[in-house]
């Protein structure tokens, strides 16, 4: 009986929800795209001067080309494979972007040649070059914009994620 009930509370205690803090982002790219997302990570974190793609909890994104779906990326997606760096600013509440400190602050299933965002697939990337978004394996040159342009993020509480948004919790073991 005693595992049963470790294994509902453990169930019931989804990834990203409490003690987490969350939050929703918008990109304006070029030609029409856009990708929005969201994601969480836990609250002492917001102390920190960085909060990197290994302290997140959930994280997901897609995109829209003139406002048709072209892809979707979460982190449950994530392999070993995967190009996956992120780095956010808690205070003032953005996205590093690329900078001498920075040459590619963000890579969210993308390298810097837009080649490995799966097919199909969808990335985003800001590095030396642009900021852009790869989709079906391809770099999306039409969504370009200049690197050092501001990506804010806006604080948002109650956001839901996908089932395949949020890092998986630890299975509990040695319950008997």
């Amino acid at each position: 009986m005693r595992m049963i009930l470790a294994f509902v509370f453990a169930a019931a205690a989804a990834p990203g929800q409490a003690g987490d803090v969350t939050y929703r982002f918008e990109w304006q790219g070029a030609g029409g795209y856009v990708m929005q997302g969201r994601m969480s990570f836990d609250v002492a974190l917001l102390g920190k001067r960085y909060v990197l793609e290994d302290d997140l909890s959930c994280f997901e994104i897609s995109g829209t080309k003139d406002g048709v779906p072209v892809g979707r990326w979460a982190l449950g997606m994530l392999l070993p494979e995967t190009t996956w760096r992120l780095t956010f600013a808690p205070t003032p509440s953005e996205f590093v972007v690329f900078g001498e400190d920075f040459p590619m602050p963000q890579a969210w299933n993308m390298d810097g040649f837009g080649r490995n965002c799966g097919d199909p697939g969808f990335g985003f990337n800001i590095g030396g070059a642009a900021q852009d978004l790869c989709v079906d394996g391809a770099l999306i040159v039409a969504s370009q914009v200049p690197p050092p342009r501001p990506m804010p993020v806006e604080r948002a509480n109650g956001i839901k994620f996908a089932s395949d948004a949020c890092r998986a919790e630890a299975l509990l073991s040695g319950l008997y």
